[in-house]
């Protein structure tokens, strides 16, 4: 358990431990609705730390991604990293890091992931495009895969004492172990992420999509960036929707590894993220001026449909 130095100017600056876990619920009930329900499926302690490694994620992406995304450079980058090795060192410099400590500690929480994330903003903060698919996939590892690893501990995978690694690193990498499972599901809803905002991206001048698969369905930069739909778009959308699906397949393993009391939660997520790719279907992939969500009452009747999986 975290103790904190009892110095006057500590105790001023930073809270307690109960009102750093406190404040990463009320930002995380605030900004990740459907997913702040889901924790509430898991056993207190084990919720406490989810929403710890959410608000972690969270200022991290929005470094880039947010209001004053505009103002970061690499340099906010190396100081946000520093950050994070101050906090692996038992220094919070603010609240909220009092509760990041706190789980780190408790459930021994690797930092690489946590590195390896940064360095998927880092890719973001230069890069608009990507060529290949193994450049997307490094991407979303990165930026989604990691949560996987970060969530292991905590979530219980009785395999986590292995070595932490992204799935390709190695061309002989087991591709069936928890921890692969675990990078699986986070790459499933980056690249399903992708799909349902690829209008979005596109007003940033982004695109998301590996070009090579623009290609291969003769579909141009420029008639993404004008929103056309035809055969030619559908049947690249069919081709991606199809490879987001199958790391979906690949998570469901690994979901079986965790602790029972973790199933419940992380099977709901992974059947509602999976339904976007319905609702894109649905919507004939128009993903340029159409949103893809799941409406509640489906969110609710999926929920019996999870908690029978998890069993």
């Amino acid at each position: 358990m975290l103790q904190l130095p009892e110095t006057p100017r500590r105790t001023k600056i930073l809270g307690s431990l109960e009102e750093a876990y406190e404040q990463c619920r009320q930002i995380t009930a605030h900004y990740a609705k459907t997913f702040y329900l889901g924790t509430l499926l898991m056993p207190e302690a084990k919720r406490r730390g989810i929403w710890a490694i959410y608000l972690w994620c969270r200022k991290t992406d929005e470094l880039v991604d947010g209001p004053q995304a505009a103002q970061t450079t690499t340099q906010t980058l190396d100081d946000w990293e520093e950050h994070l090795e101050s906090v692996f060192s038992g220094h919070p410099q603010e609240t909220v890091d009092v509760a990041l400590i706190d789980t780190i500690e408790r459930y021994e929480l690797d930092i690489q992931p946590f590195r390896d994330m940064i360095a998927g903003q880092r890719m973001d903060l230069y890069r608009s495009r990507y060529e290949t698919f193994e450049e997307l996939k490094l991407y979303c590892y990165r930026v989604a895969g990691t949560v996987g690893l970060m969530s292991a501990a905590v979530m219980g995978i009785e395999t986590f004492s292995d070595r932490l690694r992204a799935p390709w690193v190695s061309p002989f990498a087991d591709q069936d172990s928890p921890l692969d499972q675990a990078v699986a599901l986070g790459i499933a809803n980056q690249l399903t992420n992708i799909l349902r905002d690829v209008g979005e991206d596109a007003r940033r001048g982004r695109i998301y999509l590996p070009l090579e698969d623009l290609d291969l369905f003769s579909y141009t930069e420029q008639d993404l960036f004008k929103g056309v739909i035809d055969n030619r778009w559908c049947s690249l959308m069919k081709f991606q929707i199809a490879r987001a699906r199958k790391f979906f397949t690949q998570a469901e393993g690994g979901i079986r590894a965790l602790e029972p009391d973790a199933r419940w939660p992380v099977w709901s997520a992974l059947i509602l993220y999976r339904q976007i790719l319905d609702v894109i279907e649905r919507n004939h992939y128009n993903v340029f001026t159409q949103r893809a969500y799941v409406p509640s009452l489906q969110k609710m009747t999926s929920l019996p449909v999870a908690w029978i999986l998890s069993r």
